[in-house]
């Protein structure tokens, strides 16, 4: 039987914290997925993510993006492999690459890296500690595989490996829909 677990507290924070600074302004949350190349783990977070709010009223569901740090596939759609898995889960993936910007922490409420690489470099690129405190782990989130310490990168993977990254983001974004929706 698979251990049931609470996202940690940085996680829980850094919600908390977005949740409190839209609803000051009146709006929606926004959340930027964050990956190394923006084709693969992170426009599937959204896509999980915008797949799994859309039961919401539009004044409630969450602003969504995604970018990353590798600028090479600016431009590109997600990776043809992880569009194909998602479809089979009727996720229809139209984002284009973008990287990151130390601006996206000006407007995104909540940013969630994929891995411990990621987030050592969201750190890094955050301009202020306050900046910093919207930063936590996608892993975090996923509940049902607390062992997962990462949303592992299929890129040289086989479709196990997709498979694999979208039932961690399922999991994940099912939380996250969960938290931000109390």
């Amino acid at each position: 039987m698979t251990k049931v677990v609470k996202p940690g507290v940085n996680a829980v924070n850094a919600v908390d914290n977005a949740l409190r600074k839209a609803r000051s302004e009146g709006r929606p949350v926004r959340i930027l997925f964050v990956c190394l190349g923006n084709i693969c783990r992170s426009p599937a977070a959204e896509g999980m993510m915008e797949h799994i709010c859309r039961d919401l009223p539009s004044g409630q569901r969450p602003e969504l993006d995604s970018a990353g740090f590798y600028g090479g596939h600016a431009g590109d759609l997600p990776d043809r492999r992880m569009r194909m898995v998602a479809s089979h889960r009727g996720l229809v993936l139209t984002h284009r690459s973008r990287t990151i910007h130390e601006s996206d922490f000006d407007y995104y409420d909540l940013i969630l890296g994929m891995d411990d690489h990621n987030i050592s470099d969201l750190h890094d690129l955050a301009p202020t500690q306050e900046a910093e405190s919207r930063i936590a782990r996608m892993s975090d989130f996923a509940v049902n595989y607390p062992y997962a310490d990462c949303v592992p990168d299929p890129y040289y993977d086989g479709l196990d490996g997709f498979e694999n990254v979208l039932n961690l983001l399922e999991d994940a974004t099912s939380t996250l829909k969960s938290m931000i929706c109390k």
